[in-house]
């Protein structure tokens, strides 16, 4: 299966193992509930979708790669203790906590999160004197004499024989009793998520042409040559990096990413036409409603390559235009929850200045974001939404300061004003969106690109749940027409497969 369905079979797998019945009790007791191993060729995410999933789920994630640990790490150090056994004292060997159970529990009292996930990555690939550790584990849930936590789902990843030469093939009586999911690279989910997550249009449009070279893993006489979605991924924001910093991304660089020589050479053209082309067609004229006509009719005589580069240009600029409108929509609907609340604390606490009220619940907004960040349950973009609404809080605070003493309703007119025009922004960002689309639609349609390309167009954007939101919302007449006809293609085409 893919990634995207072996993380929703996680999630649903941890609300099934959660539920508890009216005495408190695990509806499937711990003992019986099956760690899961995901068994996948390296880089295609299966670490990464845990930390999605716990910040998701709101739960807790101990993550540890267990090639670096040894027994005694694992299982912990053995001592001498005194027990008294038919009258009779004796020495017995015991065991300190193991370092894995223990991280546990410490999550635990750091971030009063009781329930969560331990990620075992590479469990396939332990030393001979740990294997039988992680067959134990995996069978009983314990390193050693020390138990998993109840509330705690066992997830471990390991990579296929052909991808690591120290992989250890686990015997029928640990696979009965663990649920094995085998993971694919999957290109259009991968897309989804590079959409959602802003990474360069240069490696998105390239990919959508060359999609056999999302992910290659091949031996050659000069030994193993790959390129893997974690390669492409990095690469994406190494590029946005020297953007910033105005250096060029060559093929030696790419070649640090994408480990393959005769992909890290193409994809380093295409970049380097990719930049050419921006420049060519001078896309932010395009943006502000001023195409020339001369590169218009150029790009409708193009190469269908060339047209496809221009394509992801526009696109590029469409979504990271939504971006920017839904993410200020995310930062105003937090600073929203946080003014209802002062709103209430001012009609509950009369007595309270309406400064010092401000001061709290701005306070309680820094302390929210403080726990949930050491507790990692913020993505950077929520971590990003509450920098931003405190720091309109703390604005909103100084303006109120050199106002002077009010009451509660003056204050919380004022602050309403200012939230206001903070809106318009909002509503102005959302506006630019639209009209970006609306230009785009304007160059396809002068530049006769109304077929393939605007398919290809219409297609991308669907590709982005963010976009797909935005856009149900707009009142872009142009896009809904396109997409009903895209709609309509595509239902016909199933119907004539049915038939032939």
């Amino acid at each position: 299966m893919n990634i995207k369905r072996a993380k929703q079979e996680i999630k649903d797998t941890i609300e099934a193992y959660f539920l508890k019945n009216e005495w408190g009790e695990y509806e499937i007791p711990a003992i019986r509930q099956r760690p899961i191993l995901l068994l996948g060729s390296p880089g295609i995410g299966k670490t990464q979708i845990m930390e999605q999933i716990a910040k998701e789920c709101q739960i807790g994630l101990v993550a540890y790669t267990i090639t670096h640990h040894t027994r005694q790490s694992a299982i912990g150090l053995p001592f001498i203790s005194k027990h008294t056994f038919d009258g009779k004292e004796q020495a017995v060997t015991e065991y300190t906590m193991s370092e894995i159970v223990a991280s546990i529990y410490e999550k635990i009292e750091r971030t009063g999160l009781k329930e969560g996930i331990l990620f075992i990555d590479e469990i396939n690939c332990v030393s001979e004197t740990l294997a039988p550790a992680m067959l134990q584990f995996l069978q009983c849930k314990t390193f050693g004499n020390h138990k998993i936590p109840d509330g705690w789902l066992i997830v471990a990843a390991g990579n296929p024989p052909e991808y690591n030469k120290s992989v250890r093939e686990f015997d029928v009586v640990t696979m009965d009793r663990i649920r094995k999911i085998e993971v694919e690279a999957d290109f259009q989910v991968w897309k989804e998520y590079a959409y959602a997550n802003g990474l360069h249009p240069a490696v998105i449009s390239y990919l959508n042409t060359k999609k056999q070279n999302f992910y290659q893993m091949e031996t050659t006489v000069d030994g193993r040559c790959f390129a893997t979605p974690r390669g492409w991924e990095d690469l994406s924001t190494m590029i946005g990096i020297y953007e910033k910093i105005d250096k060029t991304i060559d093929r030696e660089v790419v070649a640090q990413y994408i480990q393959h020589p005769k992909i890290a050479k193409d994809f380093a053209n295409y970049l380097e036409l990719f930049y050419k082309y921006r420049t060519d067609y001078q896309i932010e004229e395009i943006f502000k409603g001023n195409p020339d006509e001369i590169l218009m009719k150029k790009v409708s005589h193009a190469s269908f390559d060339e047209r496809l580069a221009v394509l992801g240009l526009l696109i590029s600029k469409v979504n990271e235009r939504i971006r920017f409108a839904v993410e200020k929509e995310e930062e105003m609907e937090l600073l929203q929850g946080t003014l209802i609340r002062y709103k209430e604390s001012g009609q509950a606490e009369v007595s309270k200045d309406a400064l010092e009220l401000l001061e709290e619940v701005t306070a309680g907004l820094l302390f929210e974001e403080k726990q949930k960040k050491e507790a990692e349950l913020l993505s950077r973009r929520q971590e990003q939404n509450y920098r931003r609404a405190g720091t309109l809080l703390e604005t909103y605070l100084q303006r109120l300061r050199l106002e002077g003493s009010m009451d509660f309703e003056t204050a919380f007119a004022k602050i309403k004003e200012w939230f206001e025009e903070e809106n318009q922004k909002y509503l102005q960002m959302g506006q630019t969106a639209e009209q970006y689309l609306e230009y785009a639609f304007d160059f396809l349609e002068g530049t006769g690109l109304t077929g393939q390309e605007m398919v290809i167009f219409i297609t991308e954007l669907n590709s982005n749940a963010r976009s797909v939101a935005f856009l149900q919302e707009c009142e872009s007449e142009r896009y809904f027409r396109y997409n009903k006809e895209l709609l309509f293609s595509e239902k016909r085409e199933k119907i004539l497969e049915k038939l032939n």
